[in-house]
């Protein structure tokens, strides 16, 4: 390897480890994940209970959790069904409450990088 090499190969790894100073788009960014990832979270996890709810009910419409009880596996499973479409407008609320709470922000952020 040519002197030349491993001073440029010295330079890369000495940057990796140099701190970097948050530039204003990093902050940008950092607020958007506020304004989505809280939501985004909260739909999944929701989703996955939901759909447990559903599946039990199926589970008792099927007997394999208790038999003759057909009737409230099918109500049960309304629920899990009827949970999944509210979990839509629960994310879309969240979603909205967030956009509206880190908006000033993210526009003003937004405007300096854009008049830059």
């Amino acid at each position: 390897m040519t002197n030349h090499n491993q001073t440029e190969r010295a330079n890369k790894i000495k940057t990796c480890y140099q701190p970097k100073a948050p530039s204003k788009f990093d902050e940008l960014k950092k607020l958007d994940g506020k304004v989505k990832t809280p939501p985004t979270v909260l739909a999944y996890v929701l989703g996955v209970l939901f759909t447990l709810v559903l599946g039990v009910g199926m589970c008792i419409c099927l007997g394999v959790i208790a038999s003759n009880l057909f009737a409230v596996g099918v109500v049960v499973g309304i629920v899990g069904i009827a949970m999944m479409i509210a979990n839509y407008f629960i994310y879309r609320k969240f979603f909205s409450d967030r956009k509206k709470k880190y908006a000033d922000e993210i526009i003003k952020l937004a405007n300096e990088i854009e008049n830059r």
